[in-house]
């Protein structure tokens, strides 16, 4: 059973950093892809960025220049560093991870940017 545990959630001003993290355990693969998605109240669950296990990143056109994904094969963890965040940034943060044709999901952090 794979679990995934988000860490690093809470209340930032606008134009404001976060950094969340994502912790797999159970598990003793490398996923081939971890990233993470969003979700606002009212609106339907938004794809923000992934990564592959060789390094490769992808993120979202309203993320772009301004998040930055990481991890570490090692520890099997996951990290989205946000970087000047908008009040539209505001969201419950879910990670994933893909392995096997098997997607897994962690529980959310909530993400706050309010002044």
């Amino acid at each position: 059973q794979v679990q995934l545990v988000e860490s690093g959630g809470g209340l930032v001003q606008p134009g404001g950093s976060l950094g969340l993290s994502c912790a797999a355990s159970g598990s003793i693969f490398v996923p081939s892809f971890m990233g993470w998605y969003r979700q606002a109240p009212g609106k339907e669950r938004e794809w923000v960025a992934r990564i592959h296990s060789g390094g490769s990143t992808h993120y979202a056109d309203s993320v772009k220049g301004r998040f930055t994904i990481s991890r570490d094969n090692v520890k099997n963890m996951v990290y989205l560093q946000m970087n000047s965040l908008k009040p539209e940034d505001a969201a419950a943060y879910y990670c994933y991870a893909d392995h096997g044709g098997a997607r897994y999901w962690g529980q959310g952090t909530q993400v706050t940017v309010s002044s």
